[in-house]
């Protein structure tokens, strides 16, 4: 928000110089443009100058008609906004709706219509929502750094699930609020706007990686709730839920490396066997403890498919040749 600030000072300088370097009248009113086309990003930044452009002018075109057949009074003022206004959200230019009535109302203050006035408005809109333009396609601040910063947070908090889990399949007695699985989802979400965001200022050749990243922990945070709820249905200690608790011990090592290390997996394929051969449940409560169990392998598996079939970036340098960690 700060380095907006900023850049719409810089922007809004830069067209009243430029207009009164020009000596075109009215370059506080070019500041003013460029203060409502400065944007977050590169691309909705070229969306909302050009909205703002064409709304401009298609206002000053109805605004003149009216002001010619009836003359400069506030009623004709109210009715332009009665026309104008949803004309130009029919024409999908809702953005420049402020922008255009700027304009237009400074065609009123003036009480007079000529091709020369008509003229100025198009350079000041030119001048102002150029200056803020080229100020948006010279700088955009690096997301990377802060990109990083919120897959580590993701990947910690994963681990700490995974430790939790593990613990609880151990001793069911085990307590834990779950406040982990809450932070994880408002991280992800957190990542997904600032990948979006760098998305949208990459111009030629957009990097998709990050969101790749950032929805597949979304979609593994699906998976990880279904194992919370499978975990909460053992109530016993069990042979099996300690052998699995080992699996759940490995992955919270493995979802904090740089690449997929295949260790959970190769984990997960003997315990299946070594489940295969043990002998059959004995009660129906010693049936159900160990189905959930095996339910919650099943999800694990699940898990570390979705991050075998998705890279992610893990470095700043090179950010989509690693695949992604567990």
């Amino acid at each position: 928000m700060g380095f907006r600030i900023i850049k719409t000072a810089v922007a809004t300088m830069l067209a009243i110089l430029v207009t009164d370097a020009l000596n075109i009248p009215g370059a506080t009113s070019a500041g003013l443009l460029a203060i409502l086309g400065v944007d977050v990003t590169r691309k909705r930044s070229l969306r909302s100058v050009s909205a703002r452009f064409f709304a401009s002018i298609l206002g000053l075109i109805l605004a003149s008609v009216l002001f010619y057949f009836f003359g400069f009074h506030y009623w004709v003022l109210a009715l332009y906004i009665l026309l104008g206004f949803p004309l130009i959200a029919k024409a999908n230019f809702k953005e420049g709706i402020v922008t255009s009535s700027v304009v237009v109302f400074r065609v009123f203050g003036s009480e007079e219509l000529s091709v020369d006035i008509f003229l100025t408005q198009v350079e000041l809109l030119l001048i102002g929502l150029g200056s803020a333009m080229l100020v948006n396609m010279a700088y955009m601040p690096k997301s990377e750094g802060r990109l990083m910063e919120i897959r580590r947070e993701v990947d910690g908090l994963f681990s700490v699930i995974f430790n939790h889990i593990s613990q609880t399949l151990r001793d069911p007695n085990h307590i834990w609020d779950g406040k982990e699985l809450i932070e994880a989802n408002q991280a992800v979400e957190r990542g997904l706007q600032e990948s979006n965001r760098l998305l949208e200022n990459q111009m030629l050749q957009p990097d998709v990686a990050w969101n790749v990243y950032f929805y597949m922990r979304k979609e593994q945070l699906e998976n990880i709730q279904a194992m919370m709820h499978l975990i909460s249905q053992v109530y016993e200690r069990l042979t099996h839920g300690e052998l699995t608790a080992k699996l759940f011990d490995q992955m919270s090592k493995d979802v904090v490396t740089e690449q997929y290390t295949g260790k959970t997996e190769k984990l997960l394929n003997e315990l299946e066997v070594i489940f295969k051969d043990m002998d059959l449940p004995h009660t129906r409560e010693e049936f159900e403890l160990r189905s959930a169990i095996l339910q919650l392998c099943r999800e694990l598996e699940y898990f570390l498919k979705i991050s075998k079939k998705n890279k992610a970036p893990t470095s700043k340098t090179n950010p989509n040749r690693l695949k992604d960690k567990g």
